[in-house]
């Protein structure tokens, strides 16, 4: 991490000069005023630079490309890393061949690795916390699809049967994925229960 102090006439200045030494633009800095400086009188008795100290934040992109680099590297599996930031969400795409083994069983390896990117870009940040998804072969959204034809049809056995039905356990993001694909539903309602690895989706019809 690198921390500059910079002067000039005004706090202004001093950023911009600080700026100007560190070679990056103001959204990549954090910035504390240490003093406000002084005019003076007439502008020449007791004139005070303003000053200013410089922090360049983290690359959070940069970290969680290192970081998945090195575990790559690891599995000798080649990828290409792919990184999109918006507001408070990184999506990270991997490119590659063989990505079968970087997705698991039902998404388990891929939902680990994102796992433990989030502590990575997540760690010693002040700024605010960044949910990060990590994705290959476009898996993240044929398994939601998945998902939602699966409740679609399980709330159709349901409401001809009037019986309680329990789903196979499920990560969290699976379980979000039925709950969501069921909230507006008429006939059935949705509730988790178990404990982690076990936990399961239940859905039964809703009474009058």
């Amino acid at each position: 991490m690198r921390i500059i102090e910079m002067t000039g006439k005004t706090t202004g200045d001093a950023i911009k000069n600080a700026l100007s030494e560190l070679n990056v633009t103001e959204d990549k800095v954090n910035i504390e005023v240490l003093d406000e400086g002084s005019k003076g009188f007439l502008n020449i008795i007791g004139v005070k630079p303003a000053k200013v100290r410089v922090t360049i934040k983290k690359d959070r992109a940069e970290e969680a490309k290192v970081f998945l680099r090195d575990i790559l590297n690891s599995m000798n599996i080649k990828a290409e890393i792919k990184i999109k930031e918006q507001k408070n969400e990184m999506n990270i795409n991997l490119i590659g061949p063989n990505m079968g083994i970087l997705i698991g069983y039902r998404g388990e390896t891929l939902d680990s690795l994102q796992y433990l990117v989030s502590l990575v870009v997540n760690k010693d940040h002040d700024d605010e916390y960044v949910r990060v998804i990590l994705d290959t072969e476009n898996y993240r959204h044929t398994r939601q699809e998945t998902l939602k034809r699966l409740a679609e049809k399980m709330e159709s056995k349901v409401k001809a049967t009037g019986k309680t039905l329990k789903l196979e356990p499920m990560n969290p993001y699976e379980r979000r994925v039925i709950h969501a694909a069921l909230q507006n539903s008429q006939d059935v309602k949705t509730y988790s229960e178990g404990e982690e690895p076990r936990r399961r989706v239940v859905i039964e019809i809703k009474k009058a």
